[in-house]
Order: structure tokens, then C-alpha cells, then sequence
């Protein structure tokens, strides 16, 4: 394929390593709305430590142009959008970030360029929604002015291995030249190549089911968690016996949060219901993740009941904030679910992370969280809740914040961690 100028709309986690990315190929405007962010990274600096300094280097070695101009826009072959697609109070779908960023990319889509969107929406979203809002954005006809196209990320924050030109993509388009065009545009940087749907509904369709299988089988996972904590087994003993079947599939319990996992299935449940569809496996499999971090306080509270310390006034520690282990990605984190359900039993509740950034976490949570292990190092907790186990972690000594009966409390039993937490009770 031909040198092309590419526009990317959107500059967090998966759109800045994917601009990175066709920079080594390709012109690249890589354009947001957040100054900040956009100088932080002319400048070299990815806070969300997902594209890497020496990738980030290279990008701008190759020419890569970081700007909060959208005009710049106007010079590109083709536009890729690449915007949260959150969810509102009520758990809908808030398209409003995808149809602004439509209408920028209207506002600067020049003739015969096309518009590619990957950000995860249920089928239909991107032809029936985001191509009317260019449509009249630049007063173009769709399909004979602009062409569209749809190729969904998988980025796996705080993923070193599965970066996004070793992950193989689904690409479509709106004609079937425009789909090849889509995919010899991805093919040109992509290391594990492409898979071309057979449409756009087909593809967007298949992102959304993958974070949708992966959320049912993490709650079917934390189900039999809460059964066998009831029944006084080790749950993980337990998985790791059955893991030695061939088939057997790999889950782990914990918090389900994140902004695909914790996010996404509610696209598909809220379309599935204007269909007329009931989706039962679904919805039920939300409302077991979406209450995990409550059941997680309550055996906390449960077992110092049972070892007769008085709940009001014991001091908790809470290790890890993040919405995964070894990202600072706090989206939709449901260890700030766990910090309010602890919250209610006793005010003494302190939250450790050395990943996160303070500032973010008090500005989208309102909760304090510690990054420095000096400001805790003279404190004593009577628990200590592993919630998120980071590598870096390793390097610190939780034993010596525990109180003599202490016990700590693990979501997520890591063996390079155990030594750190003594006196262990598993999830």
C-alpha cells in the first residue's frame, strides 16, 4: 500500500498506541481535545505507560504530528475513530463521545476519504448513528463523497505481550473495495494480520460478544467463588484441579471493571432489549460482577466478626486501585466500590497504589489514594485487602503494617505476593 496520511480522533489508551503504530508507515495527525495530554505527548510522555517511550520516540522520529487542531485534519486519507463509548447512571449507552467525534470528523473529512471507527458499539451503531452525523456534518453523501469502515480495538491495557500489532484485527467496510482498502491499510503495520467481516454489522457484532463471553464466564467463576467460600474449600485449589482437564476453560474471580469488560455487554443487553429480547445469561452475569466488590466487604466484615474485633473501629488497608494489575488505568475500577462498601462499617479505611495518579483517582472518585508506601510504612491495619496484584508490589514489606491477629484478605492470590500478606484468607 501507498504512503497515506491517516487521522486519529482520540488519543488514550488505544488510540495513541495504534497512531504510534501507523506512524512508522504512514503520515500520521494524531488529534484530541485534551491539551494536556496532546503536549504531554508531543513532548514524549504517555501517563497511561501503554505506547512506551521507545515507541513513542520512534513515532516522532517518523513524523508523527500530536495536535488539538482538527483542520490538520482535513489533509487525511482516512480518519479513525477511537473514543470511550461509556455508559450512563441507568447502565444505557452514552454514544455522546462517538457522535461528537463524528462531527469532527465531519467537519474536516475531505472527498473520497473514509471514516473508520473502533470503538466498541452493538451492530449498527456505526452505519445507522456516526455515518448520518458526517453526513451532515460535511454535507456529503455517504458511499459516493466518503466511505466508511469499522475495524474494533483489542488492546489489552497493562499488556506487554499482546500489543496491537501483535493482535490480529477484524476489518470492514461500507463497499467491498472500501473493506480491502481497510484491511490493506491495517496489513500495512499489523504484525499478525487481519480477518475481513463480511460486513460492518458482522464485526461490530463479534467485539462486542468477545468482552460479553468473557464477562459471563468471570461470573460464572465468582459464583462458584461464593459457593465454595460458603462450604469452606479453597476456591482456587479448586480451579486449579479441574484446570488439568484439556478443555477445561482458564477464569479467575475478582472485580470486573475496566472499560470493555465492565462496560460493554451493556451495549448489547440494552439492544437485545429493544428487539424484544430478554437476554436472562447476560444481565445476570452483570448483576453478579457489578455486586462482587460488595461481597467481598461483607466477608471482610464477616471475618473479623468471627474473630471478635469490633468492626467500627478497625483500620483496613486496601493494596491496589487499578481497574487490572499492572496498568494505572483506574476506568471504571471496582476496588472504589469495595472502598465504599468498607466505608460504611468503618471510616478507618486507607487505599495503596504506587501505579495510580492521586489527582485522577480524587477527581473521578473522590478518594484519597496513597502512592508513596512512606506515607503508610508507620501505620498498623488490622486487614489487609489484596485487590489488585501488581508486580510492583513486590518490592514492598506489608508485613510490618499488620497489627499482632492481623489477617489479610486476597481477591487475587499472586505467589510472588504471598510472602507480602501473612495470615491469608483467599477469595
Amino acid at each position: 500500500m501507498n504512503r497515506q496520511t491517516i487521522g486519529i480522533i482520540g488519543l488514550g489508551y488505544v488510540g495513541c498506541p495504534l497512531a504510534c503504530l501507523f506512524a512508522t508507515k504512514h503520515q500520521v495527525i494524531a488529534y484530541d481535545i485534551n491539551k494536556e495530554r496532546v503536549n504531554a505527548l508531543a513532548q514524549g510522555i504517555d501517563e497511561t505507560n501503554e505506547t512506551g517511550e521507545d515507541r513513542l520516540a520512534k513515532a516522532l522520529e517518523c513524523g508523527i504530528r500530536f495536535t488539538t487542531d482538527e483542520t490538520e485534519l482535513k489533509a487525511c486519507d482516512a480518519l479513525i475513530i477511537a473514543v470511550p463509548t461509556p455508559v450512563d447512571s441507568k447502565k444505557l449507552p452514552n454514544l455522546k463521545p462517538l457522535i461528537s467525534a463524528s462531527e469532527t470528523a465531519g467537519r474536516n473529512i475531505k472527498k473520497g476519504a473514509v471514516v473508520i471507527y473502533e470503538s466498541t458499539v452493538y451492530p449498527s451503531v456505526t452505519e445507522d448513528v456516526c455515518i448520518p452525523v458526517v453526513e451532515r456534518t460535511s454535507n456529503m453523501k455517504f458511499n459516493e463523497d466518503f466511505f466508511g469502515g469499522y475495524s474494533p480495538e483489542r488492546i489489552n491495557p497493562g499488556d506487554p505481550v499482546h500489543r496491537v500489532e501483535n493482535i490480529l484485527k477484524i476489518t470492514s467496510g461500507s463497499t467491498p473495495e472500501v473493506a480491502q482498502y481497510v484491511d490493506d491499510l491495517y496489513n500495512s503495520v499489523l504484525v499478525a494480520g487481519t480477518y475481513k467481516a463480511p460486513s460492518i454489522k458482522v464485526a461490530e457484532a463479534a467485539k462486542i460478544i468477545e468482552n460479553s463471553q468473557r464477562d459471563v464466564n468471570i461470573a460464572f467463576v465468582n459464583e462458584i467463588t461464593q459457593i465454595m467460600h460458603a462450604l469452606g474449600i479453597p476456591v482456587h485449589e479448586v480451579l486449579e484441579a479441574a484446570g488439568t482437564k484439556w478443555n477445561f476453560q482458564h477464569y479467575r474471580p475478582g472485580l470486573v471493571g475496566g472499560h470493555c469488560i465492565g462496560v460493554d455487554p451493556y451495549y448489547l443487553i440494552s439492544l437485545a432489549e429493544e428487539c424484544g429480547v430478554r437476554p436472562r445469561l447476560m444481565t445476570e452475569a452483570r448483576f453478579i460482577n457489578d455486586t462482587m466488590a460488595n461481597y467481598v466487604a461483607v466477608n471482610v466484615v464477616r471475618t473479623l466478626n468471627q474473630l471478635q474485633k469490633p468492626i467500627y473501629n478497625a483500620r483496613l488497608l486496601v493494596v491496589g486501585f487499578t481497574f487490572k494489575a499492572d496498568t494505572p488505568d483506574i476506568r471504571n475500577t471496582k476496588v472504589a466500590d469495595l472502598y465504599t462498601s468498607l466505608k460504611r462499617y468503618t471510616p478507618y479505611v486507607d487505599v495503596f497504589d504506587p501505579l495510580v495518579d492521586a489527582g485522577h483517582a480524587k477527581k473521578e472518585y473522590d478518594i484519597d489514594v496513597i502512592t508513596d508506601f512512606e506515607k503508610i510504612a508507620s501505620n498498623k491495619y488490622d486487614v489487609l485487602v489484596l485487590a489488585v496484584p501488581h508486580k510492583e508490589l513486590e518490592q514492598y514489606n506489608f508485613k510490618d503494617l499488620m497489627t499482632e491477629g492481623a489477617f489479610s484478605f486476597l481477591l487475587s492470590p499472586s505467589k510472588e505476593l504471598d510472602a507480602k500478606f501473612p495470615n491469608q484468607i483467599i477469595l
